[in-house]
């Protein structure tokens, strides 16, 4: 457990800093804490469990209510990707960072700026209340439980970073004879190790991140692995046909320009036709029956491999389970199975919350910017991180904590409380553009255009045109390169002076990681052509000579 000196709950009345509650202390609710620090409000972050880290922090048990990992977990976004926005990944950390050292880094952001000081280790908010005079003051009692003693404290502000993945998603209604089977089932949370797959008949259920990887690791040591999977989906590698990191390439701000002019069924023929490139999801039993809209791809290097040799063999959904087998959808053949595990999500929810305050309605909640809860009538609450953007999760939580920040601090006004709802309306109906990727669910959104959103509205946008006349190999590496998180501190409140040295040297950063050993280059195809060229003219003019 890391050290720490708690940061006052009660300041005093002199103090000028706004009290802001932070509830978790991972991903999100770190950069809630350090935005908090640099505008001059007094965070006081509460986490329930002994160390920061949240979702990182791997455990061999099962904590209640919380979402789970397994030891093998690699990040899906690289390093250059998925860092702070002013606080770059190691150098000599590989370009997808394993687990163990995600966590690393992000003690190592903590004691940067010198955030530990604010979390309150081992206490769980058990209720976060609106005081009486709500409508004036837009204050908030929190209570909270700290080794057996429940305390109570008020907040001008609250700052939601965690409650969300609370319960697994285990549908087994839609499982008919689930109840009668002898063998083992279990939610893809309770997964740590692949042991306990050795010589079995596995059954994964849903092809996800979680699925796919659960799948592949049982594939080593399992007798047989069936993959099952309604929908499909599409599988992408973590490197892409050049040797470089997919996102460095496929998240950039002219990409990204080029896709959203484009209609739809362009798009969509493009990336189906990018992602097929790898292998031919059709011939794999994996493309996705619903082509029109962008499911989050999926993100793993073995799968194909092992479907081609046949340790994973790819299944339809579930028909029956019966004692010892199952069958399958469209195939009268049961297969024998041992061990079930279903790969199925998670339903979120806020259980020290009233529903009055945030409402959970078919997987989404009422949040403006996916931040501010469009009817309170003082926004003294936001929620960090529930969204889901075709891109790194740890960057777009920086920034919603970034602007959120703002507007707690009152300098980033919100529009009235019925121009707010009616966007919020419009984000749930997902009415499709007709250009661009179209997104299957609402929490979904397009990652670069999100993240423009909010630095536009705390004046932190980089300002591209004035950029090509004062500093073109900036805005070149900008427009043109990958949109790495340096960009969202280039500029305006928080602004980072490493940031355009961090830009400009992203791609040496990103190959140091790989060139591990020094290898002498070929010459260049050209100069040898050039060679011979030579060679033959001076044969030509001794013959005639």
């Amino acid at each position: 457990m890391i050290s720490k000196k708690l940061c006052r709950i009660f300041p005093t009345q002199e103090s000028m800093a706004k009290r802001v509650a932070i509830v978790g202390a991972g991903v999100s609710g770190l950069a809630s804490i350090k935005c908090c620090l640099e505008e001059g409000l007094e965070p006081t972050c509460f986490e329930r469990s002994d160390d920061l880290g949240g979702l990182w922090r791997f455990t061999e048990h099962v904590e209640e209510g919380r979402a789970s990992l397994y030891k093998s977990v690699v990040s899906n976004s690289c390093k250059e990707m998925s860092c702070y926005p002013d606080f770059p990944f190691p150098e000599d950390y590989p370009n997808y960072v394993p687990n163990s050292q995600f966590l690393e880094y992000l003690k190592m952001y903590a004691n940067q700026f010198n955030l530990v000081k604010c979390i309150q280790f081992k206490t769980e908010v058990c209720r976060v209340t609106k005081r009486p005079d709500f409508t004036v003051t837009g204050q908030w009692e929190v209570v909270t439980l700290h080794e057996g003693k429940q305390e109570s404290a008020i907040f001008d502000a609250i700052i939601v970073c965690t409650g969300f993945l609370t319960n697994p998603h285990l549908p087994l209604d839609s499982f008919p004879g689930i109840n009668t089977f002898e063998g083992q089932y279990f939610h893809s949370r309770q997964y740590k190790h692949p042991d306990i797959f050795k010589d079995k008949n596995v059954l994964v259920i849903g092809v996800g991140n979680s699925g796919t990887d659960i799948a592949v690791e049982a594939s080593h040591v399992a007798k047989k692995v069936f993959l099952s999977t309604t929908g499909g989906a599409w599988v992408m590698s973590r490197v892409s046909a050049s040797g470089l990191p997919w996102d460095m390439l496929f998240m950039t701000r002219f990409h990204n320009m080029l896709r959203n002019s484009l209609p739809t069924p362009v798009v969509t023929w493009w990336m189906s036709r990018k992602i097929n490139s790898w292998f031919n999801h059709a011939n794999y039993g994996l493309a996705p029956e619903n082509r029109t809209q962008m499911k989050e791809p999926v993100i793993n290097d073995e799968l194909p491999g092992r479907i081609i040799t046949g340790k994973v063999l790819i299944k339809p959904s579930i028909k029956e389970v019966k004692k010892s087998s199952v069958v399958f959808n469209y195939s009268p053949k049961e297969q024998p199975i041992d061990i079930i595990v279903f790969a199925t999500g998670y339903t979120f929810a806020f259980p020290f919350l009233d529903e009055t305050v945030v409402k959970v309605e078919d997987g989404q909640a009422s949040l403006y910017k996916y931040i501010f809860p469009a009817h309170l009538e003082k926004p003294t609450l936001a929620v960090i991180g529930l969204i889901k953007p075709l891109g790194s999760m740890v960057p777009t939580g920086e920034t919603q904590a970034r602007w959120a920040v703002q507007v707690l601090k009152g300098v980033t006004k919100l529009p009235p409380r019925s121009v707010m709802i009616e966007e919020v309306n419009v984000r749930k109906e997902n009415r499709p553009s007709g250009f661009g990727f179209c997104y299957c669910k609402a929490l979904q959104s397009d990652y670069i255009t999100y993240i423009d959103e909010l630095l536009t509205d705390i004046n932190a946008k980089p300002n591209l045109l004035s950029m090509f006349l004062t500093d073109p190999r900036l805005a070149w590496a900008i427009f043109f390169g990958p949109c790495t998180p340096y960009q969202f501190r280039l500029t305006g409140p928080g602004k980072w002076k490493g940031a355009r040295n961090a830009i400009l040297n992203q791609w040496d950063r990103t190959l140091k990681a790989t060139r591990t050993r020094t290898v002498q280059e070929s010459p260049f195809p050209f100069a040898i052509l050039l060679t011979f060229f030579l060679v033959f003219l001076v044969a030509v003019v001794l013959i005639f000579l």
